[in-house]
């Protein structure tokens, strides 16, 4: 799927190379709006065939720095998406059972069946990511003697890699956003949480600790999103400074791969179709 947000599943990329904004006037909020509202028209119609069809499964895995707007977007894509066909699972600290259990068990319990639309709001990522940053956490999940070396970010990036190619090859595609939000907009948005008093509530101390780590996670994200952006399964690194443009940008990419998949609507034999004719001729005559 092109788009210049893609990221290369092949030779040298940099984050830095990404923007967070883009540069482009042509388009206003309003203009946005109104072409994020036909993406998302398109994207519920893509998804009750993708039900019907019930051969495939879609994975959007979203990734990104604290208050680059995950919540918001994952909100405004999927709004009028058939619930019945649709899910979104957010992945945490996790619990003791789950530090029993290798780092992908969590999220494979979340995946989403075929037919359906599946949201991973952060993922098995934060375990090259998160973990990365912060490898004094590996002490707590009792991994076996020796595993934790030099190579053991290589060899998690190795499993997911794996991991996503499994998924594709069974029926559920899977694309992956990284939000790329500035360090200077992050503040900005830190500051309207402590100074409007209907965002409080989503200011958190502990955001502020992490900004301090801001180096160490463009560092690990640049080397997560090189190593694990393949053709079957591709990061996006969607500028994220401008919310509307943001969301009209991943709504098109979303809509893109369902457009791709093979979808048809379940074909009706010939005798059930003479079937549903006699049933529909009682009906009319009032026997039934």
């Amino acid at each position: 799927m092109k788009s210049p947000w893609r990221v290369p599943s092949r030779g040298q990329w940099s984050l830095a190379s990404v923007p967070t904004r883009v540069a482009d006037e042509t388009l206003d909020r309003k203009a946005l709006k109104k072409k994020l509202k036909a993406e998302v028209k398109t994207i519920c119609d893509l998804q009750e065939k993708l039900y019907a069809h019930d051969h495939f499964s879609l994975l959007c895995v979203f990734q990104a720095m604290d208050a680059a707007g995950k919540d918001s977007t994952i909100r405004s894509v999927f709004t009028g998406v058939n619930p019945a066909g649709f899910q979104v699972s957010s992945f945490k600290k996790p619990s003791a059972n789950e530090i029993d259990h290798d780092f992908l068990w969590r999220s494979a319990r979340a995946l989403p069946e075929r037919g359906r639309i599946g949201v991973f709001n952060r993922s098995y990522y934060e375990e090259c990511l998160v973990v990365r940053v912060h490898p004094q956490i590996l002490q707590a999940q009792r991994l076996p003697p020796g595993s934790v070396d030099k190579n053991i970010w290589e060899r998690r990036l190795q499993s997911i890699a794996d991991h996503e190619r499994h998924l594709v090859e069974n029926g559920t595609q899977v694309i992956k956003f990284f939000l790329n939000v500035s360090k200077e907009e992050q503040a900005a948005r830190f500051l309207s949480r402590l100074e409007e008093p209907e965002k409080n509530w989503k200011f958190s101390e502990n955001d502020l600790k992490e900004r301090q780590h801001w180096d160490a996670y463009m560092s690990a994200y640049e080397d997560t999103l090189s190593k694990t952006s393949k053709r079957h399964a591709p990061w996006y690194a969607i500028p994220a400074d401008d919310k509307p443009r943001m969301r009209y940008e991943v709504a098109k990419i979303i809509r893109k791969h369902l457009q791709a998949l093979p979808l048809a609507w379940p074909e009706v034999s010939g005798a059930d179709r003479r079937e549903f004719q006699a049933h529909a001729e009682q009906l009319r005559a009032g026997r039934i």
